[in-house]
């Protein structure tokens, strides 16, 4: 059957299928519909396909299959739905007189002749064509996301689509469905390949090849971290994901390659003996790190200080003694303008710092410290006694920049600082570097800090490890182990890890421990355990100070199915705490959160004693704790550990995860009390030395594995890592041999 009716009230909108519960006004009645409504507003009328039904737990509904956004016939509902809040301007009184004056013809009259409208007493002009223009965009949302609907493409995706191509989505989207792996971030090539399917378009299409191509390349940067491809590698593995014969089709994928070049997609250039392939925008990213950094690496002045007496002056206040490397890291710190400090835990890098950054203020420069994430930021605060900033928030995200970019500071704003040291520098990747680059003054120094054996940086680019491969700017190599107690095996295990030796496991120290256990659940139940009781009862901790930290995210241990028992467990339902549903995902009051991508637009506010400070940008890895849902809206409430409070809209909800436990590669840059790690069995391109290394090195207090004894000397002796296809090495050198032949 068929009813038709005014949409009163959405009780639930699950934005990912378009689920819906609601209220329609059916003959002056409420009825509670169920369905998949994507793209309408309270306020519109529906015309709904289906039946009624009696649900054991919600009494009296209407189940619908099908609907259709229908505008008001009636001068009472038209009057309504131009004053629901939908057309920005129009309250209750303009309604009024819109209807007054134009009865059935209102809508006629606003789409086709908004001019008519300024008839109407306090309508004027300008006004008029607001209306007209936000009633025309209501009417394309509704066809946009009601067409991308039938491809499974969520809401949330759709409205995203809509804001890039607005009233021509249908239209681009039918004639060309590749162009959005292009341009909408998130799209896939299977869900474009889909839509194309569907509308008949042929596998062979020179579009879908360039889609294809430009897709491998997108994923080999996000996935595998690499800035480029070989030519005949990238055509290989894009004639796989198009199920094409590479060899019958190689003329249209050197057709394709030379359209993308030529539409400065990509670039096609010779590396060495080899023909590569690189997205643009990488290229920059990698050739401006290295003309910026041999620029400052050759701008420091020819006269260098000698800060033995500062060093001396340094030690006996603070009691130490430096070792001879220790030394040099500092001299060339403060007399270098690029410098790289590199060394596992406990080798000194923290007092290294603070040395450096005492001898600089005395030389009235002004430092800045910096750190990938916030809680690297915290620690590096916390150790030095000096205020250390995130990148981002040093650079000022901004989405009002009248030079583009994501940033206030770039090279027309630069950085009001003398000196910069970065920490943990390995999980840097090289569109942030090439950003803070930008923004730095030609004589600053700066000073990278970081531990080369760490995993390298979840975006692309291998920046530590290519600065150092490229041997043009002063390194220090820290092996000596300063900071280790008797009792404490973290650092000295860390240190047996990393050379590829089993660290001690026999559970006679105070801070490493080895649970063996066989079975797959057994590992997970022990897990749970030990977060949920046997440590917080050993330490008297809370388990929010424990982090699971898991090689795989699928699986019994994995971090998906370890954070739904977790949740279960230490956030289970209840009816005082709201919650919404993300896709598989629970959401809850009370959960323990991590941010997944960056989001340069979200709006942040964080209290301090005496002012609210206000910005934009959440970033990948940040970790905090849902304070409120509301059901009605789905906007959820996240307070970040930096003390950042964000508000998510239902439509960015999605961007969250939930972080009882996080992939041990997320865990970069960040310290935590006690690290709990499955080691398991599994391939060993991932299982590798580097990967339990970095998971050990997160922990300041306590480090608990559970699993087996074979699985975790396997991954100990694994020294593989995966290599990456990355530009900037060879460029630095380039770059420093130019400007060495220009200052001769």
């Amino acid at each position: 059957m068929q009813i038709e009716g005014s949409l009163e009230e959405i009780i639930f909108r699950n934005d990912d299928n378009g689920y819906t519960v609601a209220v329609l006004s059916y003959n002056g009645t409420p009825v509670t519909v169920v369905g998949k409504l994507v793209a309408a507003n309270v306020g519109e009328n529906l015309s709904l396909e289906g039946e009624f039904v009696q649900n054991k737990k919600f009494g009296y509904q209407f189940a619908f299959s099908n609907y259709e956004i229908i505008l008001p016939k009636t001068l009472v509902g038209i009057e309504k739905f131009l004053s629901s809040g939908l057309i920005k301007g129009v309250g209750k009184v303009t309604a009024k007189n819109i209807v007054e004056k134009f009865k059935e013809d209102t809508f006629t009259v606003i789409e086709m002749a908004r001019e008519r409208l300024c008839e109407v007493k306090g309508v004027s002009a300008k006004k008029a064509l607001e209306i007209s223009a936000k009633f025309t965009e209501l009417k394309s949302i509704q066809n946009s996301v009601m067409f991308l609907q039938n491809y499974n493409i969520s809401v949330n995706m759709a409205m995203k689509i809509f804001e890039i191509y607005g009233a021509k989505t249908v239209e681009i989207v039918k004639r060309n469905p590749y162009k959005l792996v292009e341009d909408v971030e998130g799209i896939g090539f299977a869900t474009a390949d889909k839509i194309a399917q569907n509308l008949g378009i042929s596998s062979s299409r020179e579009f879908r090849i360039r889609a294809g191509i430009v897709h491998t390349l997108q994923t080999s940067t996000e996935k595998n971290g690499n800035t480029f491809l070989p030519k005949g590698m990238l055509i290989s593995s894009s004639a796989e994901l198009l199920e094409l014969d590479e060899q019958n089709c190689e003329d249209k994928f050197l057709q394709a390659l030379d359209e993308l070049v030529a539409d400065k997609s990509i670039m096609d250039f010779w590396h060495g003996k080899t023909e590569v392939i690189m997205l643009t925008k990488y290229y920059r990213y990698e050739y401006s790190i290295a003309q910026k950094l041999c620029l400052l690496c050759n701008g420091v002045e020819d006269k260098k200080l000698d800060v033995s007496r500062e060093i001396a002056n340094f030690e006996m206040r603070n009691k130490i003694i430096f070792h001879e490397e220790q030394k040099k890291a500092i001299e060339q710190a403060v007399n270098s303008g690029v410098s790289i400090i590199t060394g596992g835990p406990g080798t000194g890098k923290t007092t290294i710092v603070k040395c450096i950054i005492e001898i600089l203020g005395q030389n009235k420069e002004e430092v800045l410290l910096l750190a990938p994430t916030g809680r690297a930021a915290k620690r590096l605060s916390d150790s030095t006694g000096a205020e250390a900033k995130t990148i981002h928030r040093a650079l000022e995200v901004t989405g009002d920049n009248p030079n583009g970019g994501r940033f206030l500071h770039n090279e027309n704003n630069t950085l009001k600082v003398n000196a910069v040291i970065v920490d943990e520098v390995s999980m840097v990747d090289v569109m942030l570097l090439s950003s803070l680059l930008k923004a730095l003054p030609r004589d600053a120094r700066l000073v990278l800090v970081g531990d080369k054996d760490q995993l390298p940086s979840v975006g692309a680019g291998n920046v530590l490890g290519d600065l150092l491969k490229s041997q043009v700017f002063p390194v220090t190599m820290l092996t000596k182990i300063y900071r280790q107690s008797d009792e404490s095996l973290i650092i000295s295990n860390a240190h047996m890890i990393n050379s590829g030796v089993m660290p001690i496991i026999d559970n006679k120290s105070k801070d490493f421990f080895f649970e063996q256990k066989s079975d797959l659940n057994e590992i997970h139940q022990t897990i749970i355990n030990m977060v949920t009781t046997r440590i917080p009862s050993f330490l008297n901790i809370s388990s929010q100070q424990i982090q699971v930290l898991a090689p795989l995210k699928a699986g019994v241990c994995g971090i998906d199915n370890l954070n739904r028992t977790l949740q279960q467990i230490l956030n289970p339902p209840s009816q005082r705490k709201a919650e919404i549903v993300v896709g598989s995902t629970i959401f809850r009051e009370g959960d323990k959160v991590m941010q997944t991508s960056n989001d340069y637009d979200l709006v942040w506010e964080r209290k301090t004693k005496f002012t609210v400070e206000q910005g934009e940008g959440v970033f990948n890895g940040d970790i905090g704790k849902i304070e409120m849902i509301d059901f009605q809206t789905g906007e959820t409430v996240v307070m970040f550990e930096d003390g950042r409070r964000c508000v998510y809209a239902r439509t960015d909800v999605g961007e969250l995860s939930l972080a009882y436990a996080i992939t041990i590669h997320k865990s970069q840059g960040s310290e935590f009390d006690v690290v709990v790690i499955p080691i398991i069995a599994g391939t060993s391109l991932i299982l590798t030395r580097n990967l339990i290394y970095t998971a050990v090195t997160r922990a300041k207090k306590m480090v608990v594995l559970v699993g087996e004894k074979k699985n975790l000397r396997r991954m100990v002796s694994n020294s593989y890592t995966v290599k990456r296809f990355t530009l900037l090495a060879d460029l630095v050198k380039e770059q420093q041999k130019s400007i060495s032949e220009l200052f001769k």
